[in-house]
């Protein structure tokens, strides 16, 4: 019993969401499954952008551009040079990760705003490419026809094409977030825990800081590559304007709404603010409304809610939550050996 009260919040939380993504899809209509499924595709590009924002200290406005990237490049294999899906997906994420060691090596000599608008310049010029590259991409007429997802002569498609593909998302998005805890409580781990506490002390204490930066860099564009490839096949047809830079912005919302540098945090920040999303879009898409509404009030949400975080839960969600819960403990542990004095 003991043992079962030491468990950290963090484990109980795991575990329950954990019970919960497997009996939710249960629950849920064909639409509902979709949006489920869209969630966890963001809980798995969060989890990359929180542990770059909260151990390696970088900003950044271009994480749809890795998803785009990895969405098109499991696309062409699969639809141009019949590669199985389940290669291309693998393809696409390490093809991913090697453009942002490509790209990162000379962005991250930039800090603060300069890094974040250079990202953001390079969504850009993603967007630029995919659009002009039409033999192969497409153009701005996009890419329809896509295989879905299968895993030898196994396809998954049919009645239960959604149901399957929520189960399939959500699994990568356990093991996303097991990779990452695992990793904050590795060898390198601590390094990236001396990085995001100060970069001079990790420096001077032998931390590689330029190395870590690059690697976790490398890392969270290649989770934005596995969902983008995970969508590009769920979806089967993509463009240009599937990955706006408010999707980027979207991303970074939720890393900060659930707590930079918390593990589990990222699933409550994408879970939270991607229903806020589908809440503006029913609120803005009403008869004799403009069509160009829901965009203008996710931009205005956005800026709200980063402005309440940042002023009332600098933390985040889960961060704040589970420390007003450790506080509570504390003070009944104190009070408690008080009370039994007084009894006596």
């Amino acid at each position: 019993m003991n043992r079962l009260r030491r468990r950290p919040l963090a484990f109980w939380a795991g575990l329950a969401a954990a019970v919960l993504s497997l009996l939710v899809p249960i629950a849920l209509n064909d639409s509902q499954l979709t949006v489920y499924v869209f969630i966890g595709l963001s809980v798995i590009v969060v989890a990359g952008l929180s542990l770059l924002m909260g151990f390696a200290g970088q900003v950044s406005l271009g994480q749809a551009a890795f998803y785009a990237i990895g969405a098109y490049t499991a696309a062409i294999l699969t639809r141009a040079l019949e590669v199985p899906p389940l290669l291309s997906l693998a393809a696409a994420t390490a093809f991913t990760a090697v453009v942002a060691v490509a790209v990162g090596l000379p962005l991250l000599r930039l800090r603060g705003h300069y890094l974040a608008f250079a990202t953001l310049a390079f969504q850009l010029i993603v967007l630029s490419v995919i659009g002009e590259a039409r033999g192969l991409t497409g153009g701005d007429t996009g890419m329809p026809g896509i295989p879905t997802l299968s895993i030898g002569p196994l396809a998954i498609q049919g009645q239960y094409r959604t149901f399957i593909y929520a189960y399939v998302t959500w699994v990568l998005v356990a093991a996303v977030l097991l990779f990452n805890r695992n990793l904050v409580r590795s060898r390198p781990g601590r390094g990236l825990r001396a990085l995001a506490t100060s970069e001079a002390g990790a420096l001077a204490a032998g931390v590689p800081v330029v190395r870590y930066k690059l690697q976790v860099f490398a890392l969270s564009a290649a989770y934005a590559g596995l969902a983008g490839g995970v969508y590009a096949f769920f979806v089967s047809y993509i463009a240009p304007g599937s990955f706006p830079v408010l999707l980027s912005v979207q991303f970074l919302i939720m890393a900060a709404v659930g707590g930079l540098g918390s593990i589990w945090g990222s699933a409550v920040g994408a879970t939270v603010v991607y229903l806020l999303v589908q809440l503006l879009q029913s609120l803005g898409t009403g008869p004799g409304l403009p069509p160009q509404l829901p965009a203008i009030l996710s931009y205005a949400v956005y800026g709200l809610v980063l402005v309440l975080i940042m002023l009332f839960l600098p933390q985040g969600l889960l961060p704040a939550i589970q420390g007003r819960i450790s506080a509570r403990r504390a003070v009944s542990a104190v009070e408690s050996p008080a009370r039994l004095a007084r009894l006596d």
